[in-house]
């Protein structure tokens, strides 16, 4: 057992395991042939998303609007940036299986990476830490979802403002908002860095450029046809659905139909409270919650989130609990619920009827997260000056 337990907690270990279950995620997608989205709809792939992803780069060729359905091809609208469809030219051309394959571990390793980079945690607290958000990473791996980069590159960034490579932690910022627009939340943390002048050039250097790559293949009326496109959808898509989210959870527990802006606005007012703290932020624990605050807080305050998209709370959550100098009983409680009720509610765990009668009608899924953003935000207002630190030691 215990030759166990270190065989997991070796990076080697770990790197093979996660480019195993994305290569294994990827085959599972494609053998399971095809199902239907709604009753006596149409067929699509248990890789859907990924159709969309492949088909929104040949939309772009045929100078199409990329945010309209084409019911023909796939299911659902595609959601992301111009840049983002353009970028999936990479997998485009080849083989599902192998494209998906790709993609897949391309998410898998951004994650891998992103955490081994962390700096001021152990090789240990890394392995643990990766084994924690593993069956996140595997519900969006079998969704072909794009949320495993995303916490990466949020992660990765953080881990290079803490080194000062300010050229790399921007654009893996800029990065993410040209996935999904929610990344922007990330550059709050340039609040803790000096020469913000150089952080805020380097981003709008990187957004310029990601704003017009799409350009080798489109003119420019029609990129910014796309833009207006992309742009339309989102303020549609703000109008529907409460999700995996505190709408959500505000709504099916507590009856209340709260409006998404005041909900928001009032996620917005808590997540910068801690903010105000100015002379915490020489305090590398503040810095390192305020990731998970930002890694927590673009799920939970997002209408549209679903279950696929918690890899990146997970990993909030996961960092936040080996962050801790000290082990807590209550934060140790709080992690074993997000375990079972945030990663482990979709699977079989939970039989069906639990899983479909009770747990997702009541967005169980996102309340633990809910209760660790509280507590993380609550450790932030209540973290004792840098002086007194100083005092103490």
């Amino acid at each position: 057992m215990q030759h166990l337990k270190k065989l997991f907690t070796q990076p080697t270990t770990l790197l093979v395991l996660f480019i195993v279950l994305a290569i294994l995620a990827s085959v599972q997608s494609v053998l399971l042939g095809l199902k239907t989205f709604q009753p006596d709809g149409p067929l699509y792939t248990h890789y859907n998303n990924y159709v969309i992803f492949v088909q929104s780069f040949f939309h772009l060729l045929e100078q199409k609007d990329l945010y309209i359905l084409y019911p023909a091809e796939h299911w659902d609208l595609y959601k992301y940036s111009p840049t983002f469809a353009l970028f999936f030219g990479l997998f485009a051309y080849l083989p599902a299986v192998v494209g998906l394959s790709l993609w897949n571990v391309l998410n898998a390793l951004i994650l891998f990476f992103g955490v081994k980079v962390l700096p001021n945690f152990s090789d240990k607290q890394k392995a643990l830490l990766l084994l924690v958000v593993v069956l996140e990473l595997m519900t969006s791996l079998q969704n072909a979802q794009s949320n495993a980069m995303m916490a990466g590159l949020l992660i990765w960034a953080f881990a290079c403002l803490e080194r000062r490579q300010y050229l790399a932690a921007t654009f893996f910022i800029m990065a993410t908002v040209y996935i999904k627009i929610f990344g922007l939340v990330a550059m709050s943390l340039f609040l803790f860095y000096p020469r913000k002048d150089k952080l805020a050039l380097y981003s709008a250097l990187w957004a310029a450029v990601l704003f017009v790559l799409p350009l080798v293949v489109v003119d420019w009326q029609q990129l910014l046809f796309l833009y207006r496109s992309w742009g339309h959808l989102l303020a549609d898509d703000h109008s529907i659905s409460y999700g995996f989210s505190v709408m959500g959870w505000l709504n099916t527990w507590f009856g209340l139909v709260a409006d998404k802006i005041v909900v928001l606005g009032t996620g917005v007012l808590l997540f910068c409270l801690p903010l105000l703290r100015f002379k915490l932020y020489s305090n590398f624990t503040f810095r390192i919650l305020t990731l998970c605050s930002v890694l927590i807080w673009v799920i939970v305050f997002n209408h549209k989130a679903e279950s696929a998209t918690f890899v990146i709370a997970m990993s909030g959550i996961a960092i936040w609990f080996f962050a801790q100098e000290k082990l807590s009983r209550e934060n140790l409680v709080l992690l074993v619920l997000a375990i079972v009720f945030t990663s482990l509610s979709p699977t079989d765990l939970f039989p069906k009827f639990i899983r479909k009668g009770l747990l997702e009608p009541y967005v169980v899924k996102a309340v633990p997260c809910i209760l660790i953003w509280g507590k993380i935000t609550w450790e932030m207002l209540r973290m004792p000056k840098v002086e007194q630190l100083a005092k103490v030691n």
